[in-house]
């Protein structure tokens, strides 16, 4: 039961923390929306869009507001005690530190067990809706995320480079276009002004653009020359595909698989599975390396005798006449091998860097629970 020395330690805490936690998230979720809000406005979103966008975005900052919360509150309740001579009475009384410290230090558990099953359950889940509502507020109109004097880069194989434009974002200024369709091929538009606008089906965005060049570089495989063509224009049409770009929208199948988007015992059961992969591998890679060089481990007795070959030794393994087809057939094989170990060690370390993202989003789902004891 609760005495009465703990119920005025909890009444002391309650008021503190409850104003220190609605501060900090307040704080932190000025922080989001600063940070989102280029994002946000101008796209004629509806009221109840935004409203979940935030309501999305507060379960993350739920997590880092307590430990702040509990540190500010803590400090405030004993710093309040003191100053009106409560600990001294207390204290007075022979009730050790521990002992009146004892009822915070239960609720702070309760604080931590809380705050875990939000970070293993909540937040998951929250990730995902936040980052699905995120990409179909992105896509729902792509020109308005085009910032005057930088790149544009969402749309494949185009970086967009917009100087200026109007308040509407139709109306635009010093356009340079970068366009890359194959390795051997860059084509670059540069114009002084122009107009921009989705189409009505959302599967297009369309620049008319004036005054500008258009410069194409031609090529083909094997062909070592290049062509250089420039075209002059006072007018021209530039459509721009988005039906690829508009497929991200709302798809949570693709980020369900996210390290963010998974509880503890997923997390765990990821690990697992990745580093079986991972261990594979490594193992193909030297099953690889001892059959592609045999005479490496081989201890046959064809190998045993045979002297090492020298500048100063006479005989030869193999006569001249062979040798040509030897070499190229030897450089072949080194670079076989030189690219299928370079594809298995890059499959491997990307393997690799998934468990330890694996690992710390794990380790993250304890941390602020930790932080809120150790606070």
């Amino acid at each position: 039961m609760l005495k009465k020395l703990d119920k005025l330690i909890l009444k002391s805490f309650l008021g503190p923390f409850i104003v220190t936690f609605f501060i900090a998230f307040f704080v932190l979720m000025m922080q989001i929306l600063w940070k989102y809000i280029d994002d946000l406005v101008g796209k004629g979103l509806p009221f109840f869009t935004i409203a979940k966008f935030v309501w999305y975005a507060s379960a993350t900052l739920s997590s880092l507001a307590m430990p702040i919360a509990i540190l500010i509150s803590s400090i405030m309740t004993f710093g309040n005690l003191g100053e009106s001579f409560e600990l001294v009475a207390i204290k007075s009384a022979g009730i050790s530190l521990l002992r009146f410290m004892r009822p915070l230090m239960w609720f702070t558990v309760l604080l931590c067990i809380i705050t875990f099953l939000f970070a293993n359950y909540v937040i998951p889940y929250s990730q995902l809706k936040f980052v699905t509502l995120y990409r179909d507020i992105l896509v729902k109109k792509p020109a308005l995320n085009m910032k005057q004097g930088i790149f544009y880069k969402d749309i494949d194989k185009y970086a967009i480079k917009v100087g200026k434009k109007d308040e509407n974002g139709t109306k635009i200024e010093n356009v340079l276009i970068y366009e890359q369709s194959n390795i051997l091929q860059e084509n670059t538009i540069v114009a002084k002004s122009g107009n921009m606008q989705i189409s009505d089906n959302n599967n297009y965005l369309e620049f008319k653009l004036k005054d500008g060049n258009r410069y194409q570089e031609k090529g083909s495989y094997g062909d070592t020359s290049t062509e250089y063509v420039r075209l002059q224009f006072q007018t021209f049409k530039k459509l721009f595909d988005l039906s690829a770009f508009n497929q991200k929208a709302g798809n949570e199948e693709d980020l369900k698989n996210n390290s963010k988007m998974l509880s503890a015992t997923q997390l765990n059961k990821n690990i697992d599975s990745v580093s079986k992969i991972k261990d594979s591998l490594s193992k193909n890679i030297s099953r690889y390396i001892h059959a592609s060089l045999k005479y490496v481990n081989d201890t046959s007795s064809q190998w045993k005798n045979v002297a090492p070959v020298t500048f100063s030794n006479k005989e030869k393994l193999f006569p001249d006449s062979a040798e040509d087809i030897l070499y190229e057939r030897s450089i072949s094989k080194i670079g076989e091998i030189k690219n299928n170990l370079f594809f298995n060690n890059t499959e491997f370390e990307s393997k690799k860097q998934d468990i330890i993202n694996l690992k710390l989003e794990w380790q993250r789902k304890f941390a602020f629970s930790l932080a809120c004891m150790v606070l």
